[in-house]
């Protein structure tokens, strides 16, 4: 494999994006095989903030996905990471932390209040984000849910992500 660069998606990447968040989700301990058609409802419903693959030889093998949430029914700002993939031969190798480096730079450059995920608390905690009881999503163990604050106070209320989440496989 040579170099992985990374760059924002483009027009005709979207089939290798679906079969890649597929793929990397397969076999999930919790994944809802839905994964790439949520990122295909963010892109369709124009929800999908920031959008970045990995590349490598002329073949994608990463992308992360960003895109706006809302807090007690309000949009203010925040948005939620995920899904984050990557090829399965090529996890565990730093891709998807640069992507989601390079995502939260560009969330930073375009001012947002801050970020939430819903996953490993220990991966994610290298990245800043941290469990708050004040903000919640329902239906999840609370140490999952985690908020990065990237300006302002922290909020509180419960989080809704995109109606994308809702796709069906």
């Amino acid at each position: 494999m040579s170099a992985v660069t990374l760059r924002p998606e483009r027009d005709g990447d979207a089939a290798a994006i679906r079969a890649l968040v597929t793929a990397a989700f397969l076999g999930a301990e919790h994944a809802s095989g839905t994964e790439g058609a949520i990122v295909d409802a963010l892109r369709d419903s124009g929800a999908l903030t920031i959008s970045l693959v990995a590349e490598s030889d002329d073949a994608i093998v990463g992308h992360v996905a960003f895109s706006p949430i809302t807090i007690d029914g309000a949009e203010i700002g925040w948005f939620g990471l995920g899904p984050v993939a990557v090829a399965p031969d090529l996890q565990r190798g730093g891709i998807g932390a640069r992507l989601i480096e390079a995502g939260l730079a560009r969330l930073r450059e375009m001012g947002a209040q801050g970020c939430v995920v819903l996953g490993d608390p220990t991966y994610y905690a290298r990245f800043g984000f941290v469990s708050d009881p004040a903000l919640a999503y329902p239906g999840v163990p609370a140490e999952y849910f985690q908020r990065l604050v990237m300006t302002g106070a922290a909020p509180a209320g419960t989080v809704a992500y995109h109606q994308g989440f809702n796709a069906a496989s």
